[in-house]
């Protein structure tokens, strides 16, 4: 998964200009409030950039970012933090291991569907289980099914953003559930034009059935299910045209 970043990494926070990160953190705590918590240290894993991570930082938390990526960590190490220091780590996140344990793990932007093997999903549930402290909470999302489908598809998508242009071409495959982005991003360079890189990335669907299983198997307990980022959404009609499921669980 690493390689899938290696080209890109560098230009990642401009082709994602509009993420909006502190919705996203807004929404973490607002699960934490809703499970009665005040974590002090939380775990961002699959961090890319850090952009989540310093948020969550500044806002008094005591971070450590992980990510397989060692270009997207490079990238994170080098950006301001007006909080608490990070420790950034450049492990996977099947595989990981910590210095000790946390009260919470955030891993979010669809990191999950980067893992195609449903076995490699369950093996990173048990760790992130292992790692957290008695009371810990899990907060995770995935893609949802409408996204690979409506918005994936087979559709071409075209990014341009301060000198990059970025095309996107996508092939998602229902009966396997993966779908295969062909990227080819053009950056300009300074006096000698543009030059262009290629890249494959694939992402796998995985249904909420599945992973609320395997969160059940690793020992997870009082799940809450909202959608795209918004605690609000947490009924059956959201369902249908949302983009993002967000899980909660909590180790008991």
């Amino acid at each position: 998964m690493n390689k899938q970043f290696s080209i890109l990494a560098q230009y990642y926070d401009k082709l994602n200009y509009n993420a909006d990160y502190k919705k996203v953190a807004d929404y973490i705590e607002r699960v934490f409030e809703l499970y009665d918590k005040k974590p002090e240290l939380v775990l961002d894993l699959a961090c890319g950039t850090g952009s989540l991570t310093l948020d969550l930082a500044r806002r008094g938390y005591d971070m450590t970012g992980l990510d397989l990526s060692p270009e997207m960590l490079s990238i994170a190490s080098l950006k301001k933090n007006r909080g608490k220091d990070i420790l950034w780590i450049n492990q996977d996140m099947c595989g990981f291991e910590l210095y000790g344990t946390v009260d919470a793990v955030v891993c979010c932007f669809d990191s999950l569907n980067y893992i195609l093997d449903e076995a490699e999903i369950a093996e990173c549930f048990r760790l992130v289980y292992n790692y957290l402290n008695p009371g810990g909470l899990f907060l995770f999302d995935v893609n949802s099914g409408y996204k690979f489908e409506q918005i994936y598809g087979k559709n071409d998508i075209i990014l341009e953003k301060n000198g990059i242009l970025c095309a996107w071409r996508n092939n998602y495959n229902k009966r396997s559930g993966i779908c295969e982005f062909y990227i080819s991003l053009f950056a300009e360079q300074p006096g000698a034009g543009y030059k262009r890189f290629d890249e494959i990335q694939r992402e796998k669907y995985y249904c909420e059935e599945l992973l609320v299983d395997l969160a059940g198997l690793a020992g997870f307990r009082k799940l809450k299910i909202f959608y795209d980022f918004d605690i609000n959404k947490n009924k059956e009609k959201n369902k249908k045209e949302c983009e993002r499921i967000c899980f909660s669980v909590l180790k008991i």
